[in-house]
């Protein structure tokens, strides 16, 4: 056993610590020794030199590898009925997929963008390194690069790209790992909850029940996951916001962004941006990094800038601001509405 994951097995247990282990070992004994996972893109050595080639013979390589290091900052506002009125206006930084290693250049952009950003935390959905086995001491060089651009706390999860092992020093450069946990958040004597659950993709390592088992029924919370596709179980469990990637959008759209993979077992449209799932509030990624090889095309990396209003004061005043309007004017005018957050509020 790694003796720097002592402290990980002293807070979230053995038996989780090294069943990861016991996964990652079996999947590189895969890759190097019998090959058997042929079939997964990320995977099959040949695929970098395929997409390359096909993106070469159409003429898309060089404006795809120009598109993959411009990240763009989106800015995301939703309001909820149940959160608290004094984290109106709570800011979150969502920066997901990073693949540092390989998206090089769009990690030297970032790096210059985060730092004039204002926000109240960051948030890391996971794959921090480029390939699935192998070295990760240059994507943990380069996090320790961003990590120092970054303000306020940040917190993070593993994706199925990132060793267990990669935690202690993630933690080290003072970013909180949530294996299955929850952190209170408290501003001026209001709480909300963020629980963030380990890789459900293919280390099938989350336990969202457990890491929603210390937040109070009627609580604001956020779950952090590296994939969307746990959103019926994030749901149930009473989450009214959720916060992911891992689809990369497609990473190489059709014109229009159409995805032509997603690499997830999902509704189409949880493939990138918002989207709801009953009560439950969600938002994909698509990522700031790349997979492969560093190309896009029609999806550019983006991180993202979550604004949470309080729905209950919108609600007033947007009942205010119709009420100076004259009656003539909203002849005609039915059911203008905007959803918000649990309890289906609409402003």
């Amino acid at each position: 056993m790694d003796p720097t994951l002592q402290d990980l097995i002293e807070r979230i247990g053995s038996e989780h610590v090294e069943r990861r282990l016991k996964v990652e070992v079996e999947h590189e004994a895969q890759l190097f020794g019998q090959g058997l996972i042929i079939f997964n893109l990320e995977n099959w050595y040949a695929a970098p030199w395929i997409v390359r080639t096909a993106l070469k013979l159409t003429g898309l390589y060089g404006r795809a590898r120009r598109n993959a290091d411009h990240v763009v900052v989106k800015q995301h506002s939703v309001a909820f009925a149940n959160l608290p009125p004094a984290f109106d206006n709570f800011t979150i930084l969502h920066i997901s997929d990073l693949h540092a290693d390989i998206s090089v250049g769009a990690m030297r952009h970032l790096v210059s963008v985060v730092g004039g950003l204002q926000y109240d935390i960051c948030v890391l959905t996971g794959d921090y390194r480029g390939k699935t086995y192998g070295p990760f001491e240059k994507s943990l060089e380069i996090i320790d690069e961003l990590q120092a651009q970054l303000k306020g706390p940040v917190y993070g999860v593993l994706g199925n790209h990132d060793s267990i092992r990669m935690a202690p020093s993630m933690e080290a450069m003072g970013i909180c790992m949530l294996f299955n946990e929850c952190e209170p958040i408290v501003r001026d004597g209001q709480r909300i909850f963020l629980a963030g659950v380990d890789d459900p993709h293919f280390y099938r390592a989350d336990d969202i029940e457990k890491a929603a088992s210390q937040i109070p029924s009627d609580a604001f919370s956020i779950l952090l996951a590296h994939t969307p596709e746990v959103y019926d179980r994030a749901m149930s469990a009473r989450f009214d916001l959720m916060l992911c990637g891992h689809t990369h959008g497609g990473q190489l759209c059709l014109t229009g962004g159409f995805p032509i993979k997603l690499e997830a077992a999902l509704p189409r449209f949880m493939g990138a941006g918002p989207w709801r799932h009953g009560a439950m509030v969600g938002y994909t990624s698509v990522g700031a990094g790349t997979s492969l090889l560093p190309v896009r095309l029609n999806c550019p990396p983006e991180i993202t800038l979550h604004t949470l209003r309080d729905g209950q004061q919108l609600y007033l005043w947007s009942l205010k601001r119709l009420s100076s309007v004259k009656p003539s004017l909203l002849m005609g005018v039915r059911d203008f509405r905007a959803p918000c957050g649990r309890c289906q509020l609409y402003l």
